[in-house]
C-alpha cells in the first residue's frame, strides 16, 4: 500500500477532487430541476442574480488587470512556472466562487417553493445549493494543487522547485481571496446598513419589504459576501496550507514522494467523506441545526477513520534530513505514523471546539447573545457596551483552544506535526462551506417570501432555516478564522526554513528573530499596524458606501411617495449600481497593504519581515475572533428581541439592538472575516520574495 500511495498519490488525489467537481455537477442538475415558483418569484430572483452577476464580472475584470501585472513580475522575477502557478490559483479560485454563487442565487427562489412541502424539503434544497459550492471549493483546490504538481513532475521538474512552482498558485488564490472578501464585505454590509437605516429605523417597515429600494442589493450582498467571499478565503486556505505541509515535507524528511502526496491524499479521502456526509443531513422532526450537525460530524468520523491507514502507509519510519531536527519531536526521535493519526485527530478536535465555543458567543441561546439583548433595555450605548464586552471575551476560549492544540501536535511530531493537524482541521472544508452558503440562500428564500407575499405557512418553514443559517454564518466564520491562523503559523514556518536553507546555498548565517533584536522588535510593530490599518480601512469603506446607500433610499422615498402605499416601484437596479461602484472602488486600496507592506518591510530586512509575520498572525488573530464574535452577538441580540423578547419589535430595545447590529455589520461580514486571507497573503508573499532577501 505505501508503494502504491506514494507512486499513484497524485491520481487518487485527482480522482477524489474530480468526484467533488461531479458532485456539484449533478448536484445543480437537480436544483435546477426544482420548480423556482410562481411569476413575481422568478422576477425577484432574477433581479438578485443580476446584481449578483454584473457585480462579480466587474470585481473579477479589475482583479483580472492586478493578476496580469502580478503574474508578469512573478515570472521576470522568479520563473514562470510559478507565474503559471499563480494564474492557475487565481482562476480556480475564482470559478469555485463564480460557480457557486451563481448556483445559490437559483436556489433561493427553489428554497421558498419547496417550504410549501414543509421543513424537510425546503432544508434539503438549501443544503445542497450550498453544498455545491462547498465541494466545488475543495475539489477545484484539491485538482489545482494536485494537477499542477503532477504536471511538474511529468515535465521533469525535482520535486522541491515544483513545490516552489505551487507557492505561486497559492499566491493566486490569496488575491482572489483577499478581494473577494473585501469587496463583497463592503457591498452586503453597505447594502444593509442602508436599508437598515431609512427601511428599519426611519420608515419602520420589515427587513425585507419590496417598499426599501435597497432590499434587492442586501440579497445580492448575501450572495457576493458569504457565498463567493466564503468560497475563495477557503480556498486558498485550502492551497496554501497543502502547499505549505507540502514544503515542509521535503524541507523536513528524506522520503520525499511519501512526504509530499501525504496532504493531497488526506485531502482526497476527505472529500469522500464529506460527499458521504451530505447525505447525513436530513430531518424529519424539523431540527435544522442537528440536521446539519450530524453531517458534519458523519464526515468528520468517516475522514478520522480513513487517515489511520493511510497515515500508518505513509508516515510510518520515516527519516529526516540533517539540520531539521528542531522540527521533530522534542526528544529528537522521528515521529511514527501513530503520532501523526493523533495529530489529525487534533486537527479535527480543533473544529469541533470552534464551533462549539462560536456556538456559544453567537447564538441566542446562551448568556452572551442574551446579555447583549438585555442591555439594549437601557439604550443604545449599553447595547454597544455589552456587544464589544462579549466581542473582547470570545477571544479566549480560542486562544486556548489554538494553544492546546499546537502544543500537542508539536509535541507528537514537530512543526510538520502542527501542519498534518492543520490540513486535517481542512478535511471538511466542503461540508463547512456548505454549512455557510446554506445562510445567504436560506436568507435570500425568506426575503422572496416576504416580498412575493407568500403565504404565512411558508414563512413559518422559511423563517426557521433563515435563524439558523444566521448561526452557521456565524460559526464557519469562527472555523475559517481558526483554520486561516494555524494555516499561517505553517507558513510563517515554511518561511524560516526556506529562509535557512538560501542562507545556506548562499554561504551565509541566518540570525534568526529574537524579539530582543531592535529590527524584529519593529517588525512586530508593523505586523499588528497593518492589521489595525487594514481594519480602519475597510469600515471606512463600508461606512461611506452605506452612506450613498442612505442618501439613494432617502431619495426615493422622497421623490416617489408612491412607494410606501405600493403604487409606485421602487428602483432597484440603481441602488445595486451605486453598491457594485462603491465596493470595487472602495476595495483596492486595503487589499493591497498585505503585499506591498511585506515587500517592503522585507527587502528592507528579513529579520523585519519575520517579526512582522508574527505580529500579523497575533494581532490579526484576535481583532478577528472579536470582530466577528461580537458583530454575532450584536445580530442575534436583535433577532431574540424581533421574536418577542425584551419588548419585541418596535420596543425601544429593538430600536438600540438595531443600532447595534449595524455598528456589528462592518465588524463581522467585513473587515473581521476579510483579516483571514490578509494574514495569509503576508505569510506567502514573504515566502515568494525569499530569493531577495539572502
Amino acid at each position: 500500500m505505501t508503494e502504491f500511495l506514494t507512486d499513484y498519490g497524485i491520481i487518487v488525489a485527482l480522482a477524489c477532487a474530480g468526484a467533488a467537481v461531479l458532485y456539484g455537477i449533478s448536484t445543480t442538475r437537480w436544483l435546477l430541476a426544482k420548480s423556482p415558483g410562481n411569476e413575481e418569484m422568478v422576477s425577484i430572483s432574477q433581479a438578485v442574480q443580476e446584481g449578483a452577476g454584473a457585480y462579480l464580472n466587474r470585481q473579477y475584470q479589475i482583479i483580472g488587470i492586478v493578476a496580469v501585472v502580478l503574474a508578469v513580475l512573478l515570472a521576470v522575477a522568479l520563473d514562470i512556472e510559478t507565474a503559471i502557478g499563480f494564474a492557475i490559483g487565481g482562476a480556480f479560485s475564482g470559478a469555485a466562487g463564480y460557480i457557486g454563487m451563481n448556483v445559490s442565487v437559483r436556489a433561493n427562489a427553489r428554497v421558498a417553493e419547496s417550504a410549501r412541502g414543509g421543513v424537510g424539503s425546503a432544508l434539503d434544497v438549501a443544503f445542497k445549493g450550498g453544498a455545491i459550492t462547498g465541494m466545488l471549493v475543495a475539489g477545484l483546490a484539491l485538482l489545482g494543487v494536485a494537477g499542477y504538481y503532477g504536471v511538474l513532475l511529468l515535465a521533469g521538474v525535482e520535486e522541491k522547485e515544483a513545490i516552489d512552482a505551487l507557492v505561486g498558485l497559492g499566491f493566486g488564490g490569496s488575491l482572489i481571496s483577499v478581494f473577494a472578501r473585501l469587496g463583497g464585505g463592503i457591498f452586503t454590509k453597505a447594502a444593509d446598513v442602508g436599508a437598515d437605516i431609512v427601511g428599519k429605523i426611519e420608515a419602520g417597515i420589515p427587513e425585507d419589504d419590496p417598499r426599501n429600494p435597497a432590499v434587492i442589493a442586501d440579497n445580492v450582498g448575501d450572495n457576493v459576501g458569504d457565498c463567493a467571499g466564503m468560497a475563495a478565503d477557503l480556498f486558498e486556505t485550502y492551497a496554501v496550507t497543502a502547499v505549505a505541509v507540502m514544503l515542509l515535507g521535503v524541507l523536513t524528511f528524506s522520503e520525499l514522494g511519501a512526504v509530499t502526496v501525504y496532504p493531497l491524499v488526506i485531502g482526497g479521502v476527505s472529500i469522500l467523506a464529506s460527499i458521504v456526509g451530505t447525505f447525513a443531513v436530513r430531518s424529519r422532526q424539523g431540527n435544522v441545526e442537528r440536521a446539519l450537525y450530524q453531517g458534519l460530524i458523519v464526515s468528520g468520523v468517516l475522514a478520522a477513520l480513513a487517515f489511520l491507514p493511510i497515515t500508518l502507509a505513509l508516515m510510518d519510519d520515516l527519516s529526516f534530513q540533517g539540520g531539521a531536527s528542531e522540527l521533530i519531536t522534542g526528544g529528537g526521535a522521528v515521529a511514527s505514523g501513530f503520532d501523526f493519526w493523533l495529530c489529525t485527530l487534533i486537527g479535527i478536535g480543533i473544529t469541533a471546539g470552534l464551533f462549539v465555543i462560536t456556538d456559544y458567543y453567537t447564538s441566542t441561546r446562551f448568556r452572551p447573545v442574551r446579555t447583549t439583548a438585555r442591555a439594549s433595555q437601557t439604550g443604545h450605548a449599553t447595547n454597544i457596551i455589552q456587544g464589544l464586552a462579549q466581542g473582547f471575551q470570545s477571544t479566549a476560549a480560542p486562544a486556548i483552544l489554538l494553544a492546546l492544540g499546537i502544543l500537542a501536535a508539536n509535541e507528537l511530531a514537530g512543526i510538520y506535526g502542527i501542519g498534518v493537524a492543520v490540513m486535517a482541521q481542512l478535511s471538511l472544508t466542503g461540508l463547512i462551506v456548505a454549512l455557510d452558503a446554506f445562510g445567504p440562500i436560506t436568507d435570500n428564500a425568506g426575503g422572496i417570501a416576504e416580498m412575493a407575499e407568500l403565504p404565512q405557512d411558508v414563512r413559518d418553514v422559511t423563517d426557521p432555516l433563515d435563524a439558523v443559517g444566521n448561526t452557521t454564518k456565524a460559526v464557519t466564520k469562527g472555523y475559517a478564522i481558526g483554520s486561516a491562523v494555524l494555516a499561517a503559523l505553517v507558513l510563517f514556518a515554511a518561511f524560516i526554513e526556506e529562509l535557512r536553507a538560501e542562507a545556506s546555498r548562499e554561504g551565509e548565517v541566518l540570525q534568526g528573530f529574537d524579539i530582543s533584536q531592535p529590527e524584529v522588535l519593529v517588525g512586530l510593530l508593523i505586523g499588528g499596524m497593518m492589521v489595525f490599518l487594514f481594519v480602519a480601512f475597510s469600515i471606512e469603506s463600508v461606512g461611506r458606501a452605506g452612506g450613498l446607500v442612505v442618501e439613494e433610499v432617502r431619495r426615493q422615498f422622497k421623490e416617489k411617495p408612491g412607494i410606501m402605499d405600493r403604487s409606485e416601484k421602487p428602483d432597484y437596479a440603481n441602488c445595486v449600481s451605486i453598491v457594485t461602484t462603491a465596493a470595487q472602488k472602495e476595495m483596492i486600496a486595503p487589499a493591497l497593504i498585505p503585499i506591498v507592506v511585506t515587500v517592503v518591510v522585507g527587502v528592507l530586512s528579513y529579520q523585519a519581515l519575520g517579526g512582522l509575520l508574527i505580529g500579523v498572525i497575533i494581532v490579526g488573530f484576535f481583532t478577528a475572533v472579536s470582530m466577528t464574535a461580537g458583530g454575532g452577538a450584536w445580530d442575534n441580540a436583535k433577532k431574540l428581541i424581533e421574536d418577542g423578547e425584551y419588548g419585541g419589535k418596535g420596543s425601544e430595545a429593538h430600536e438600540a439592538s438595531v443600532t447595534g447590529d449595524t455598528v456589528g455589520d462592518p465588524y463581522k461580514d467585513t473587515a473581521g472575516p476579510a483579516i483571514n486571507p490578509m494574514i495569509k497573503v503576508a505569510n506567502i508573499v514573504a515566502i515568494l520574495i525569499i530569493p531577495f532577501l539572502v
